[in-house]
């Protein structure tokens, strides 16, 4: 099968659409497939596993967007690659990924003939992820009728596109390589010398609620001095902001890393004792707690929406009030306490993440292709005689 990953998102930068369409690529060529990838992309030679299969179309912009950054290819004058590519390539399916986020994927909606599929990423912002691009709107209830599949994340991804885009939603879970994320990766041995380690895995944005945890484990280092916070991801204005205020209030053992590269991330996770991850909402699924889980790490995170279909409060970790520091130090200083209550919640995240296998999950799409597909093909004459008779 040729299969096109569209991605309306900057290719050359991390992220979690981006993630999702190279394990869905990776998966989808060791099962003998042909698959090509369709992105903007800000930097040449973005990831060379896809050389010869990235096509790139359009330059990003950075856009703000629910809280976040999009970094997105608003340009008006994609249609010609658009189209030259769509001839060329010939697939067979069209797999869309956040399929009406401009321009890139509402382009390809309107100039293709071929099955086209989507898959919802995202969840609840304020004032409303699609509603929230006003000219597209309308553009997106008409092209919603050349899209023939639907599928969502999870169930709050789900219900929120729901509300927006009518349609027929199948949930298939985000994934996770457990040939990349496993207990046997090493760890960073300048971390490992007898102090507790708490890790942020993250971009430096608001949402994200990386605040909330520095004045928590200001807390627990007044009662602790075997603790540290380190703190990974990408950004450059915030993390100036949080740096100062731990130099400020003379916060000890908070080490920001910046940004790590994939190969580097499961050596961070395997360095922990804990993980935590104090979002404040915006989260449609806890893929960052699905990778510490992977490597048997017990969880603190905030009681959302995105968050409570991943991990079950008391078994694989604890959650907390989002915004609500106090707690969050109270919830990171009990398992501080107990190394046994620590153990237990990593084996039972190590068993969780299991079922979240990229393997078994890639299966679920390419199923969802073949349903998709053989209920768009037309029946041929025979059959359809022979169901009529």
């Amino acid at each position: 099968m040729k299969i096109a990953l569209v991605s309306p998102y900057d290719f050359a930068h991390p992220g979690g659409v981006v993630n999702h369409i190279l394990a869905l690529d990776k998966q989808f060529c060791s099962m003998g497939h042909d698959v090509r990838i369709i992105a903007p992309a800000s930097e040449a030679n973005v990831h060379p596993q896809i050389d010869g299969r990235f096509i790139q179309i359009g330059r990003p912009r950075s856009v703000p967007a629910s809280g976040s950054i999009a970094r997105i290819s608003l340009s008006l004058r994609l249609s010609k690659d658009i189209k030259a590519a769509l001839a060329r390539e010939k697939f067979d399916i069209i797999h869309l990924h956040e399929p009406f986020i401009p321009m890139l994927c509402t382009a390809t909606l309107r100039f293709s003939d071929t099955v086209i599929v989507g898959t919802f990423h995202a969840f609840g912002g304020r004032p409303g992820y699609y509603i929230s691009w006003p000219l597209f709107y309308y553009i997106m209830r008409r092209r919603n009728r050349r899209l023939n599949g639907h599928i969502a994340v999870s169930k709050p991804a789900h219900e929120y596109a729901g509300k927006h885009v009518p349609g027929k939603y199948t949930i298939i879970p985000n994934g996770i390589d457990l040939d990349h994320f496993n207990p046997k990766v090493p760890p960073i041995k300048r971390f490992k010398d007898g102090k507790i380690n708490i890790l942020f895995v993250g971009r430096m944005e608001r949402r994200k609620g990386l605040d909330y945890l520095i004045k928590a484990f200001e807390m627990i280092r007044k009662k602790n001095d075997n603790v540290r916070l380190i703190v990974v991801g990408p950004g450059k204005v915030l993390r100036r902001s949080y740096e100062r205020t731990v130099r400020k209030r003379g916060i000890e053992d908070v080490v920001f890393v910046g940004r790590v590269t994939y190969d580097e991330l499961p050596m961070y996770y395997q360095t922990a004792d804990i993980y935590c991850s104090p979002a404040t909402g915006g989260e449609s699924f806890g893929i960052v707690l699905l990778e510490a889980m992977a490597l048997g790490k017990p969880i603190v995170a905030s009681r959302i929406e995105g968050y409570r279909h991943v991990v079950t409060d008391g078994q694989e970790g604890i959650l907390v009030p989002p915004k609500n520091s106090q707690s969050l130090a109270a919830a990171l200083q009990k398992l501080i306490d107990d190394d046994n209550l620590r153990h237990q919640m990593g084996s039972n995240g190590i068993t969780t993440a299991a079922r979240y296998d990229w393997k078994i999950i890639a299966r679920r799409v390419l199923q969802f292709y073949q349903e998709t597909i053989s209920r768009c093909r037309p029946q041929p004459d025979n059959q359809k005689s022979n169901s009529e008779s």
